[in-house]
């Protein structure tokens, strides 16, 4: 018999076994010898790198644009400078500050619980379900609850507070007028200012509608103080320009020439959907403007504000004065020495105001008159005190 198979050839596995380790040797450490010469190589070659960049060509700075341009998209002209950001005169900024301070602290100390017994809300809203209490009205009971939890329950209505308060401002020339504390615009501002804090005091949204021969500006009705703020704002420096174009020469002058009150009205019912309480502060030296004062006042709870002035009615002797209308710009010299000269105007100045109390109390209108010599806060207090009591009785 023969030898094994595996005797014989087990010196050749050997031999082919130790040939294999020492090519893998030799491959390692070609491998290692290579990774350091890259090594060795990598920071001259990040050197040249970094002087290439440094020999490229820096780019150019860009050229500022001008509000202008970002504006429309083009150019500026040549040697044109950026337009300098709209700042607030420092005269105004004092005035709005006074006022703020002011009118604020009036409506938290004065006006805050008879404004809010003044003004009912809309309606009632549902709160929340609680258990029966002798005294309850059993119409509130809500049954489904009761038949789940074996006990009688009864629905807590709350009133529905939030409401909006619009404030239509007449800011048209004869605004301007003015003979005692301050003029009829500024203390439009002021009236505006205290009644829109009184409203924020109470959750209610304010809005604002500008107007002068025509809607000037609406800013739609909002929370907090700084949108109240804002209101006051866009009032006192609101500044009405002349136009000629209303007032052509030869014209029949008519009271009123730049005020159109019927176009402040149409913007309070057209802007406002639902039932607003709504301040007309004006001087109400308009026509034309009594059938839309209606239509509003059908909408919206209409609280006009007239403001007035001792000189509107009573005249003072100063002998020949040449007198300007603030609107047209029609001038006529008087002899106010004349006691029929002052008779007369005072007797179409009552004839006005007659004719607006007449129409505000057909209307069924509470109407507050405040004078530029006197408190503003006494007659709005006033208004408030006879509104809470009407609703009490009712």
């Amino acid at each position: 018999m023969g030898a094994p198979v595996s005797a014989s050839t087990g010196p050749d596995l050997t031999f082919v076994a130790v040939a294999c380790a020492c090519a893998a040797i030799v491959m390692v450490g070609v491998g290692i010898l290579l990774f350091v010469r890259r090594r060795e190589a990598a920071p001259g070659k990040r050197a040249e790198k970094a002087t290439a960049r440094t020999k490229k060509k820096p780019k150019a700075a860009r050229r500022p644009r001008s509000a202008s341009a970002k504006g429309d998209g083009k150019a500026p002209s040549g040697g044109a400078r950026p337009l300098a950001p709209t700042r607030i005169p420092k005269e105004l900024l004092a005035a709005l500050r006074r006022i703020e301070i002011f009118t604020a602290r009036l409506a938290t100390e004065q006006l805050v619980g008879s404004y809010t017994s003044s003004f009912k809300g809309q309606g009632l809203a549902f709160r929340e379900v609680r258990p029966y209490q002798p005294g309850d009205d059993v119409r509130t009971i809500d049954w489904n609850v009761s038949a789940r939890m074996n006990e009688p329950f009864v629905k807590v209505f709350v009133e529905e507070r939030e409401m909006t308060v619009l404030l239509c401002v007449d800011l048209s020339e004869s605004l301007l007028f003015g003979t005692r504390r301050s003029s009829k615009a500024r203390l439009a501002s002021e009236i505006a200012a205290l009644l829109a804090f009184s409203a924020i005091r109470n959750g209610d949204r304010v809005g604002l509608i500008v107007g002068t021969h025509h809607v000037e500006k609406i800013v739609p009705p909002k929370k907090g103080e700084k949108h109240v703020m804002r209101v006051v704002r866009e009032i006192l420096g609101f500044e009405p320009e002349w136009r000629a174009e209303l007032h052509p020469e030869g014209a029949a002058t008519r009271l009123g020439a730049a005020t159109d009150l019927k176009a402040i009205l149409e913007a309070l019912v057209r802007v406002s959907k639902r039932r607003s309480i709504a301040f007309v502060i004006s001087d109400f030296l308009a026509q034309g403007y009594e059938r839309t004062l209606a239509l509003a006042a059908a909408k919206h709870d209409v609280i006009p504000i007239v403001l007035t002035d001792p000189r509107d009615r009573e005249m003072p002797d100063m002998g020949l004065v040449t007198f300007e209308d603030l609107e047209s710009g029609e001038t006529v010299l008087c002899d106010t020495a004349d006691t029929r000269v002052r008779a007369h105007h005072k007797h179409a100045a009552t004839a006005l105001l007659t004719a607006q109390r007449q129409l505000s109390s057909r209307l069924g209108l509470d109407v507050v008159e405040i004078s530029t010599g006197g408190s503003y806060v006494e007659p709005i207090r006033d208004l408030f005190a006879r509104r809470a009591k009407r609703a009490h009785r009712r």
